[in-house]
This record gives C-alpha cells, sequence and structure tokens, in this order.
C-alpha cells in the first residue's frame, strides 16, 4: 500500500490559552496540517482545558483542518456542539463511552471525520473492530490529562500492530500519537506506521515552530 502522507497537528493545549486567536496563527503559519484541540472534562481525565466557545473562537482565526480530541465522559452529548464549533475531525475515547459504534456513525453523520482513541493501557485486540467505523485511530503515548508528559515506548508495538492489520485488511487509515512527540519520538512512531503526530510541548518550547515542524517531518535541513 501507498504511504499516507505525514501530517502534523500542533496542539494548542500548550500554547498562551490567553491569547489563543494568535497561538491559532501561529500554528498556521508554521507549516502544520491540522490544529490539535484537547477537551478535557476533569472526570474522565484529571484537568480541564476549554469548551465549544473557546473552539469556535479558534476555529474564527483560523482556516485550518481542526482535529478535536475528547477526553470525557458523555461524548455524544456534545457532537453537535462542537461540530457547530468548527470541529473537522472529531475523536472520541474507547474507553469514556458504552456506544462506541453509535457515536463514530452519528459524528460521521455530522459531515465530519470520526476518530477513535485508545489508552496506553487498552488492549491493542480492541481495535481492529472499529477499523470500518472510523477516519483516524488515535494512539495515546502519555496517560491523557496533561501536557509535557514523558513519551511510551511500549505504545510503539500497538502503532505497528494497528498499521499491520489495516495493511492486511487494505484499509487506508489515519493513525495519530498524541503524547511526549519531539523529533525523535515522532520518528520512532513514524517507522512503526503512525502518519499523523500531534505535538504540544516540543512545537511551543521551540524556537522558530516552522523548524519544529519540518524537523517533526524529518526534514530539517
Amino acid at each position: 500500500m501507498s504511504k499516507s502522507k505525514l501530517k502534523i497537528a500542533p496542539s494548542i493545549l500548550a500554547g498562551d490559552f490567553g491569547h489563543l486567536a494568535d497561538e491559532a496563527k501561529k500554528i498556521e503559519a508554521s507549516g502544520a496540517d491540522y490544529l490539535h484541540v484537547d477537551i478535557m472534562d476533569g472526570a474522565f481525565v484529571p484537568n480541564i482545558t476549554m469548551g465549544p466557545r473557546a473552539v469556535a473562537a479558534i476555529n474564527r482565526a483560523t482556516d485550518m483542518i481542526l482535529d478535536v480530541h475528547l477526553m470525557i465522559y458523555n461524548p455524544f452529548d456534545y457532537v453537535e456542539r462542537f461540530v457547530e464549533a468548527g470541529a473537522d475531525i472529531l475523536t472520541v475515547h474507547f474507553e469514556a463511552t458504552e456506544d462506541l459504534a453509535e457515536l463514530l456513525k452519528y459524528i460521521r453523520k455530522c459531515n465530519i471525520k470520526a476518530g477513535l482513541a485508545f489508552n496506553p493501557e487498552t488492549s491493542s485486540s480492541m481495535i481492529p473492530k472499529y477499523l470500518d467505523q472510523c477516519d483516524q485511530i488515535v494512539l495515546m503515548t502519555v496517560n491523557p490529562g496533561f501536557g509535557g508528559q514523558s513519551f511510551m515506548p511500549e505504545v510503539l508495538e500497538k502503532v505497528k500492530f494497528t498499521r499491520d492489520v489495516c495493511n492486511q485488511l487494505n484499509i487506508k487509515m489515519d493513525i495519530q500519537v498524541d503524547g511526549g512527540i519531539n523529533e525523535e519520538t515522532g520518528a520512532q512512531c513514524v517507522k512503526a506506521g503512525a502518519n499523523v503526530l500531534v505535538a504540544g510541548t516540543y512545537l511551543f518550547k521551540s524556537p522558530n515552530m516552522s523548524q519544529g515542524v519540518k524537523a517533526l517531518r524529518g526534514d530539517s535541513h
């Protein structure tokens, strides 16, 4: 199968919340592919970030694809609000709801892409069942909840497993990795089969975000 284009998705979670519009424009100017937005509810994960109104404000500031990651319980109740706010891809967690098939179908019915995320401790065996029901598999490479955590190398096996299953079934699937991604860990993930890299701290701490994006693409010269 042809190799999917590598996409870079800077996470605005690592930006300055007092200047979200400016941070969105900075991400857009960096040459990245997606703008990643982490939504946390303080229940599914031990942190609270932002809601639909903040996403709408980010959407007004940029024309980028908004890759919205819901780390919340009862995601069904919020799908429409985030779609209205401008989400182009909406990712929900395997661990956060009982009605996954129905939820993924509903997201796609809203004419946007559906993503399905798995926490590090969730077994790979759960992944194949949903490959034909979503557009993106997200493999958390840290325990979700806070930015700036260290990458968990044991998830690389899960990335490889997912890509191998997709290839065997001839499914063209975006595999996104999220957490602790930098130039080194990003390259390991790409080698394992990921083609979407979410990076927050690494890119926002980089002296030049455009150079950071190029480095993640393996094109630092």
